[in-house]
C-alpha cells in the first residue's frame, strides 16, 4: 500500500539538521506497525501537488505552523483535493493543521483558541471505540503543539476522542477520513526541543516550563506504537471497503 504524504508544514530553521523533516517522522512512525507501506511525498506547502487522488492508496496530511484561516492559495488547492478524496471514499488520515484543514474542507469552522496552547504530553479520552483499534484503553496520550482549535463540527464528523482542553481532538467521516489534534508522529525529544525553543516567545515561558517540569516528573510518554498500529489498520481497512 502506498500512501501518499502532503507536507503542510516545514520545520523551524534551527531544527534543521537535528531532525527528519515531517514526512520522514510520518514514514518512521507508521513502519513500527510492521505492514510493509511504501511512501511518495508531496511538499503541498511549496506548491506541490498530485496530479490525481488515484495517485496513493492513501493520503496523509501532516501538521503546520500556519493556521487554515489564513486561506492561502496551497491550502485552497488542498481543500478542493481533501473533498475529491473524500468523494472518492479514499483513506485519508489528517494531522494537527492536517486534521483541522479537513474540518474546514467539509464544512467546519477552526480558529485560534482561546484556551491557549495544548502542549506536552496530552491526555485524551476515548468517547467511541473505532474498528480500527485493535487494541485500546480509556484515554491515551499523545504529544501535543497547538494553539488553533476546532471549534464547529463538520456535518458529517463524529467525535472519538476528546479532552476537555480539546473537545474535538479525534475526528472520523464515514470509513475512510480519520483525523486528530495531536501529533503521533512527535518523539519526546522533539516535543522537548519544540517547548525549549518556544517557551518564552511564542508560547508563555512558565506554560512551558510547567508541560517540562511535568514530563520530566512523571516519566509520562505517549502511546506511539498503539498509535502507530491504529492509523495503518485504518488505512488497511478503508482500502479494502
Amino acid at each position: 500500500m502506498n500512501i501518499g504524504i502532503l507536507e503542510t508544514g516545514l520545520l523551524n530553521e534551527k531544527l534543521n539538521g537535528r531532525y527528519e523533516p515531517y514526512p520522514v517522522m510520518f514514514a518512521a512512525l507508521l513502519d513500527r506497525a510492521g505492514k510493509g507501506l511504501s511512501y511518495q511525498s508531496y511538499s503541498v506547502i511549496n506548491g506541490e501537488m498530485p496530479d490525481s487522488v488515484r495517485d496513493c492508496d492513501g493520503w496523509l496530511i501532516t501538521g503546520s505552523r500556519h493556521g487554515v484561516y489564513e486561506n492561502l492559495p496551497w491550502m485552497l488547492d488542498l481543500q478542493t483535493f481533501i473533498r475529491e478524496i473524500d468523494a472518492a471514499k479514499i483513506p485519508l488520515v489528517g494531522i494537527c493543521f492536517g486534521h483541522q484543514i479537513v474540518a474546514q474542507a467539509l464544512g467546519g469552522e477552526v480558529v485560534k483558541s482561546d484556551k491557549g496552547w495544548g502542549i506536552g504530553v496530552q491526555s485524551y479520552q476515548i468517547d467511541n471505540v473505532q474498528p480500527w483499534m485493535q487494541q485500546t484503553r480509556d484515554q491515551v496520550y499523545i504529544y501535543a503543539f497547538h494553539q488553533d482549535q476546532i471549534v464547529e463540527l463538520p456535518p458529517r464528523a463524529q467525535i472519538y476522542s476528546s479532552s476537555e482542553f480539546c473537545p474535538y481532538a479525534g475526528l472520523s467521516y464515514g470509513d475512510s477520513i480519520i483525523t486528530m489534534q495531536a501529533h503521533p508522529e512527535f518523539e519526546e525529544e522533539y516535543e522537548v526541543a519544540l517547548l525549549e525553543m518556544y517557551g518564552g516567545n511564542i508560547v508563555a515561558e512558565n506554560e512551558a516550563e510547567e508541560a517540562l517540569k511535568w514530563m520530566r516528573s512523571t516519566g509520562q510518554k505517549a502511546d506511539t506504537q498503539m498509535l502507530a498500529e491504529w492509523i495503518v489498520e485504518f488505512f488497511v481497512r478503508s482500502s479494502q471497503v
